[in-house]
């Protein structure tokens, strides 16, 4: 293998993978996988690999992933990757920050740092920092880089629905949501979370006048979608001309986005740092940017 540096990835991820390559004009390879009758996974590497290698895997339904990074990683040093990057554009456990009832586990700190072991740099999008200021809290400073896709939503957003009125979930989203809104040329409102369980969480509305007005609600993940539901069913009875969602991470279990469209939600868009039928537009530039800045550091 002639190059100096690769692009790994798995084939589950092929899509965004070969928008990655492309953008870093990287060649492209994947690790392929085989799981045993008893659950267990093989991995099967190029080999040899090259002094750097980036290895793309998004986190969303985790647990199997984390297991393959634990074996990948390793097996990527011992194969000849001196410099190795984990490019994670969802990265699971960051929601769990702090001892909510005692003994309870604060994955997101047990995560990052299991992460910073195993890859010399970690690089993500819009992880769910909260409580903390930035991934340098719970990883090696410089370690985990946290990009955000706010920038490109909102110019999407404004592309599609121009005038539109932004509104964010809450306190903690309102400097992402004013980016946003900023690159769009938009007006923005913040609204209020109020959580009563995993699947039950209300958004308390900002008191603003929504009447006649094109309205899209922007978040950083939808899992459930519960929450962007109710609130679309207030504002269509409040009177907004329409109702649209933008994510950075379309989670969408089980038929969160059938229930949506059925709350009136006219249009879903999302990135494809998750790969989703409601994919609008790419994290690969964002995320080719990153690490053309690393190697200019």
């Amino acid at each position: 293998m002639n190059a100096q540096t690769i692009l790994l990835a798995f084939d589950d991820e092929k899509a965004l993978a070969e928008q990655l390559s492309a953008a870093l004009d990287l060649p492209l390879h994947f690790i392929s996988r085989h799981r045993f009758p008893d659950g267990e996974m093989r991995l099967v590497l190029p080999k040899p690999l090259p002094p750097t290698v980036l290895l793309l895997r998004g986190l969303q339904q985790p647990n199997d992933k984390l297991v393959e990074l634990l074996i990948a990683a390793p097996t990527a040093r011992e194969l000849g990757a001196k410099r190795l990057v984990l490019i994670s554009p969802y990265l699971a456990y960051m929601r769990q920050d702090m001892e909510f009832t005692p003994g309870e586990a604060v994955s997101q700190r047990h995560i990052a740092r299991l992460l910073a072991q195993q890859f010399d740099q970690v690089i993500t999008i819009d992880p769910h920092l909260h409580r903390i200021a930035s991934l340098d809290e719970v990883m090696p400073a410089g370690c985990g880089i946290a990009l955000s896709a706010a920038r490109v939503l909102g110019e999407w957003v404004a592309a599609q629905v121009p005038g539109a009125l932004l509104i964010g979930p809450d306190e903690e989203s309102a400097q992402w949501v004013s980016e946003a809104a900023k690159a769009g040329g938009l007006r923005h409102a913040i609204g209020r979370k109020v959580r009563l369980g995993d699947s039950h969480v209300s958004l308390a509305l900002p008191d603003v006048e929504v009447r006649g007005l094109p309205v899209v609600l922007l978040d950083d993940m939808a899992s459930t979608g519960r929450t962007l539901m109710g609130s679309a069913q207030e504002l269509l009875t409040r009177g907004a001309a329409s109702v649209d969602v933008a994510v950075t991470h379309a989670l969408f279990n089980g038929d969160a986005l059938d229930a949506l469209r059925a709350a009136g939600v006219r249009h879903v868009w999302s990135s494809n740092a998750v790969a989703h039928a409601s994919n609008a537009v790419s994290v690969a530039p964002l995320l080719a940017q990153a690490w053309r800045e690393i190697q200019a550091r």
